[in-house]
């Protein structure tokens, strides 16, 4: 993958992950649980606020790893974790730190992960996600990401989401799968 650097030298670059930023992502990660806390209140599940996965972990899986940072040597600020699941392409999570959020980082993170997956021969990418929450599916679908009906599930997302239904997550809204084609 080609490291993706903004015309503006101030803004920040999308690259591959490297051993040192993976100590970041579960940090990142969890600095959006309040955004969580404040969308659904006292009926939040506490998944959702449950420290999330060390970067070691995450890159031992799978997939692709990328991170938005200022310069080659400064942490990341966000990042973007791809999973191949029975050979399918499967945004497992991005994440923002807040504030770093509403400059665009997060659009660059997701077109540098559906770049790569299509460099890696994938046609399609899916997601799972929470149909109303705001940064979540009306997001997407501004991204260009539209929603599987259940009866079109493939296996692995099907799996998805009943790991997540077993996870308690559907109590705290409508959760959906989302791919788009990346022909």
């Amino acid at each position: 993958m080609v490291d993706q650097t903004p015309t503006d030298p101030g803004a920040h670059r999308i690259r591959p992950a490297r051993a040192r930023d993976l100590a970041h992502l579960a940090a990142i990660e969890d600095a959006g649980g309040p955004q969580f806390q404040d969308h659904f209140g006292a009926d939040i599940n506490p998944i959702l606020l449950s420290p999330a996965p060390d970067g070691r972990r995450r890159a031992d899986e799978p997939g692709f790893l990328l991170v938005a940072a200022a310069d080659e040597e400064s942490p990341p600020v966000g990042f973007v974790h791809v999973l191949v699941l029975d050979g399918n392409a499967h945004l497992e999570q991005i994440s923002v730190l807040p504030d770093h959020q509403h400059r665009g980082l997060g659009r660059m993170l997701v077109e540098a992960a559906e770049d790569e997956a299509r460099s890696r021969g994938f046609t399609r990418m899916s997601l799972c996600t929470f149909r109303e929450v705001p940064w979540n599916g009306p997001y997407y679908r501004s991204l260009g990401f539209r929603e599987v009906a259940e009866a079109d599930l493939a296996p692995y997302e099907a799996r998805l989401r009943e790991k997540e239904r077993e996870l308690g997550l559907d109590a705290n809204g409508v959760r959906v799968v989302m791919s788009i084609a990346l022909g």
